[in-house]
């Protein structure tokens, strides 16, 4: 039994980017498909893709390096866990490394960056931090 999917998704990624994978395979779930879809639109990941492999659906995530194949992602950090939850409203959300860098958030419209956030002017959990 697994108490926190949140940071195993992040700990495969973190692994794979360690030894050059180029995808990542996972157990699907809407909440790790919207953390891998956000990443996907702040230039993390490559691709996002919904599996149906024999009777359970999983998640393949593609890598993303850079021209000379250093990692993207170089940090990704676990905030908010089952035992402490961390939530932000929308005038608390600050730039990740003066913007260089992201924060996740599951709010009421979905799992968005930090960026997102600020533009639809919602707040939420704090999933973790990216950069």
């Amino acid at each position: 039994m697994m108490t926190d999917p949140i940071a195993d998704l992040l700990t495969r990624i973190r692994n794979a980017l360690r030894v050059r994978r180029d995808v990542v395979q996972v157990r699907f779930s809407v909440v790790k498909e919207g953390i891998a879809q956000a990443l996907r639109r702040e230039g993390y990941l490559r691709d996002v893709r919904r599996v149906e492999d024999g009777n359970r659906p999983e998640l393949r995530i593609y890598l993303k390096y850079g021209p000379e194949g250093e990692e993207i992602l170089r940090r990704l950090r676990r905030i908010s866990r089952p035992g402490r939850r961390v939530y932000r409203g929308v005038s608390e959300l600050k730039p990740v490394l003066a913007g260089i860098g992201a924060t996740i958030l599951s709010t009421p419209r979905g799992v968005l960056s930090d960026r997102e956030c600020r533009e639809q002017r919602v707040g939420g959990e704090v999933l973790a931090e990216v950069w």
